[in-house]
């Protein structure tokens, strides 16, 4: 295997950029199994796609990156701070509920871990 030489004056190139990089390699090797969120607020699943408004996108981007995982309830309520700066229990509940509707337009669906918090996964129903 080739191997480029480096020269002193060479740097590395930042770490977001390869992040970025790894991230476009990965969709082009498994499509769009993994749900992912653009910065202009549309979530990808598949061949679907479907615009989410910017407080949902908070959470969404929390729960994609741990798609099929439980993600706590209490760092999806920070999602919710963070985007409204509301302190409310009901504040998470009510962007929970709304994107329940809009995620099974992609045929996505968020289940309930009972005094966790939540799972985004595929919906089977």
């Amino acid at each position: 295997m080739w191997t480029p030489q480096r020269t002193g004056s060479e740097r590395p190139p930042p770490r977001g950029d390869v992040e970025a990089r790894i991230q476009a390699l990965a969709q082009r090797v498994y499509g769009r199994k993994v749900p992912t969120v653009d910065s202009t607020g549309i979530l990808y699943f598949g061949t679907e796609s479907v615009a989410i408004s910017d407080t949902q996108m908070g959470i969404m981007e929390q729960l994609a990156a741990h798609y099929g995982e439980v993600v706590y309830r209490s760092e999806l309520e920070r999602q919710v701070v963070k985007a409204t700066g509301k302190i409310s229990r009901n504040a998470l509940d009510l962007q929970i509920m709304r994107l329940r509707r809009r995620i099974a337009m992609v045929g996505l669906s968020l289940r309930t871990v009972w005094g966790r918090g939540y799972i985004l996964e595929t919906d089977t129903a």
